[in-house]
């Protein structure tokens, strides 16, 4: 059986047993590298902070006494350390849940947008900035306002699109209903943000063109609290069902012969994206291409098996959108880019070269 798995016929560059054999170091590469770049992100941005500097609060901090450089301890605990890891823990959850997504509809271009995650979380968030008035959406009061509407928006929208596609005689989802439904969903939701978007004032529309573009300037400690414990929930959901994945690429019927309740490993997995992506695109905004070309680039790299995509996709994703936010915010300093656009920028040019030699990976 898990040789039959291990054997199906995707690009790959490391070989399975190399990818079991060198497993611990791989990951402990890819955490040494997540934590390279986030203190990459502490030092760097409007105001450059040394790396002695840096080095002298870490300690104190380790140690349990007073930073004597205001500065570097106000920067740093403010605003660049909450941002760095809420970051990480975003990407992170936008790339467990698109590996997780492509694992289940056996299709290495799938998205969790594809169920119409990202466009019901935008009309739920564009429906509070709108009809809540900027006295509501304004300062530190309205983050969590747009943040609850974002994710009860994109709940609603999973929620429908998973009772359409099941079954009530027989309790069976469909996949492909689920994805046509998601797509119709979509653009019900894309439709109600244009509505809003033409309705609202200027200071609205400006609003809701730079949520729709992503952004983690409001992170703090009480996000990355919200955003590690669902990255936990969900990761750990996640994995357990590695292997029922790995057997869904099979295809629904041999599943069942393994043994697999595919309907349960359907709804856990289904609830598992809902939740990660409501609450990454609820905590950022919309944050494009994570979720789809980090799985494909691993999957290439790593081969199929959910045991090693699934956490080394949250280890890149995590990698890959603290770069992006890094990079937003000190290409044209003091002014910062939106994140989802750097993550596109970043992301479409390595997807498409990759494409171009993937013959390389076979």
């Amino acid at each position: 059986m898990q040789q039959r798995l291990l054997n199906l016929p995707v690009n790959l560059h490391i070989s399975p047993r190399s990818v079991q054999q060198y497993w611990p170091w791989l990951i402990g590469l890819a955490c040494a590298l997540l934590a390279i770049l986030i203190l990459l992100a502490l030092t760097v941005g409007a105001v450059a902070i040394e790396p002695a500097s840096l080095w002298q609060w870490l300690q104190a901090r380790i140690r349990g006494l007073a930073v004597q450089d205001s500065q570097t301890q106000l920067i740093v605990e403010s605003l660049r350390l909450p941002r760095a890891l809420l970051a990480a823990g975003v990407g992170a959850l936008l790339a467990i849940c698109g590996a997780a997504a492509q694992g289940l509809f056996r299709n290495p271009l799938a998205d969790p947008a594809l169920i119409g995650v990202s466009a019901g979380a935008a009309a739920g968030a564009s429906l509070v900035i709108v009809f809540l008035g900027n006295t509501l959406v304004a300062g530190w009061f309205g983050v969590p306002l747009i943040s609850l509407g974002a994710f009860a928006g994109a709940i609603v929208v999973v929620v429908a699109v998973y009772r359409l596609a099941t079954d009530r005689r027989g309790g069976a989802t469909s996949v492909a209903t689920m994805l046509l439904a998601g797509v119709a969903f979509s653009y019900l939701a894309g439709s109600l943000s244009n509505v809003l978007k033409f309705i609202s004032n200027n200071d609205q529309l400006r609003q809701l063109s730079l949520w729709h573009m992503g952004g983690l300037e409001a992170a703090n400690f009480t996000q990355v609290a919200l955003v590690a414990s669902v990255l936990a929930l969900v990761g750990v959901s996640l994995y357990r069902q590695h292997k029922a994945l790995n057997a869904l690429l099979l295809g629904e019927s041999e599943a069942r012969h393994l043994g697999i309740n595919v309907k349960r490993v359907k709804s856990r997995i289904i609830v598992c994206i809902a939740a990660g992506v409501g609450v990454a695109v609820a905590l950022s905004g919309v944050v494009a291409f994570i979720g789809l070309v980090v799985p494909h680039i691993v999957r290439m790299l790593l081969g199929p098996n959910h045991k090693y995509l699934l956490p080394m996709s949250a280890c890149v994703g995590a990698m890959l959108l603290v770069l992006a936010d890094t990079l937003a915010r000190t290409l044209i300093a003091p002014t910062e880019l939106p994140v989802g656009l750097m993550t596109a920028v970043l992301g479409a040019p390595v997807f498409i070269s990759l494409l171009r030699h993937r013959k390389n990976y076979q």
